[in-house]
């Protein structure tokens, strides 16, 4: 499955800096755009990856879904 993110990018002295906001924890660094956004996608791949691994493992006991409300 592919799913498509929004990266920003930011140039600071002779580095590109980047970060995933949907993606806590996507963040990454190059001397180029295209390194930066080359690292971006594989540390959400390997993020979302770790997730859903966690996710699947469970620990057998109940599952609860509930919907909260966050003020940032």
């Amino acid at each position: 499955m592919e799913q498509t993110f929004e990266a920003t990018i930011e140039k600071r002295d002779k580095w590109y800096i980047g970060w995933v906001d949907a993606v806590p924890g996507a963040f990454s660094q190059g001397k180029t755009i295209k390194e930066v956004e080359e690292n971006l996608k594989e540390a959400v791949q390997l993020i979302l990856e770790s997730q859903r691994e966690l996710r699947d493992k469970g620990t057998g006991g109940e599952i609860v879904k509930r919907k909260i409300q966050v003020q940032v």
